[in-house]
């Protein structure tokens, strides 16, 4: 399996985060494996959907899938994710409404 260069680990932490329900997933996930039926639960989400941000996730390398008998449990990859999403959370930003006039928004820029 290749090694994705730094660039690449970033665009795709980007990416992942670029979506508000992904956002929420690895913030859920961020306290703790867990289930994609308790995930769609808890974000209120259809396990269709549900189902397709962790694809993406998977794709991204930022969480894997534990087989339990016939069920999966999902995880971060790796721990430092979640010291890293909890870095992410404590930013204070100085937002320049005229620069993103969306400022108040998920999707300023």
């Amino acid at each position: 399996m290749p090694v994705a260069t730094r660039g690449q680990v970033l665009a795709r932490f980007g990416h992942a985060l670029s979506d508000p329900t992904r956002a929420r997933l690895l913030l859920a996930l961020r306290d703790g494996p867990a289930y994609p039926s308790d995930l769609a639960d808890l974000l209120g989400v259809s396990r269709q959907s549900l189902s397709n941000h962790l694809a993406c996730l998977r794709g991204c390398g930022l969480v894997i899938a534990v087989a339990e008998g016939r069920r999966s449990r999902y995880e971060l990859s790796d721990q430092r994710l979640s010291h890293a999403l909890g870095d992410l959370l404590g930013l204070v930003l100085a937002v320049d409404p005229t620069v993103c006039p969306q400022a108040d928004r998920d999707d300023c820029c």
